[in-house]
């Protein structure tokens, strides 16, 4: 419940820190190990309901460009920090700002869907934090990685913030019921997760037997 309480907190987020503060956040999920547990996902789509309804005071498209940027350069600072030194994670205890589990979550989900995993993760929470991080351990191809990066974060950017955009535009008073829409965005980017552990789960409980 705490947690579903401070997702609400969005909005502020938005309208008190400012557009600068937004981007802030926005790189630091998308590559800094710490940031894993920043709503970006909520934040784009606020970002662009409150930009339909003019309480964000910025041209959407200045509003798109910028966070497809600082999308971009989070995944280049997270694959600068894996290249150079994400090893350590794997060695690194876990703490209030850290869980090994998230980097091995990573590597796997990496494993499964190769590069697409930079593209596919920009929509799930940890994953778009680490995935980057981790193809900077496994040292991927610059070139690649440069492709990759820029695809997925235009996608991420583009649905979610034009989304909220829209939907604001159609639905001027749909910012009244933003508790309900980020507890939908909240459950739907639950839901995965919580199939992949019962599968893995499932998948050793059938090795055991």
């Amino acid at each position: 419940m705490e947690h579903l309480q401070n997702l609400t907190n969005v909005q502020s987020i938005i309208s008190q820190g400012g557009f600068c503060f937004l981007l802030i956040i926005v790189f630091a999920e998308t590559g800094l190990f710490f940031g894993f547990f920043l709503p970006g996902d909520y934040l784009l789509f606020t970002s662009g309901l409150l930009c339909a309804n003019g309480i964000l005071q910025i041209h959407i498209t200045t509003l798109v460009v910028s966070l497809i940027l600082a999308g971009v350069f989070g995944n280049y600072a997270g694959y600068l920090f894996g290249y150079r030194t994400g090893h350590i994670l794997f060695n690194k205890d876990d703490s209030l700002m850290f869980k090994r589990r998230y980097v091995v979550l990573a590597q796997e989900f990496y494993t499964k869907y190769g590069g697409m995993a930079l593209i596919l993760g920009r929509f799930f929470p940890i994953i778009r934090t680490f995935a980057p991080i981790f193809a900077g351990i496994v040292k991927v191809d610059l070139k690649k990685f440069t492709i990759y990066n820029i695809v997925g974060s235009v996608a991420w950017v583009i649905t979610l913030c034009l989304s909220g955009y829209f939907l604001g535009k159609r639905f001027p008073l749909i910012k009244e019921y933003l508790l309900y829409v980020i507890i939908g965005f909240f459950v739907i980017t639950t839901v995965p997760f919580i199939f992949a552990f019962f599968q893995k789960k499932r998948i050793q409980h059938d090795k055991i037997n």
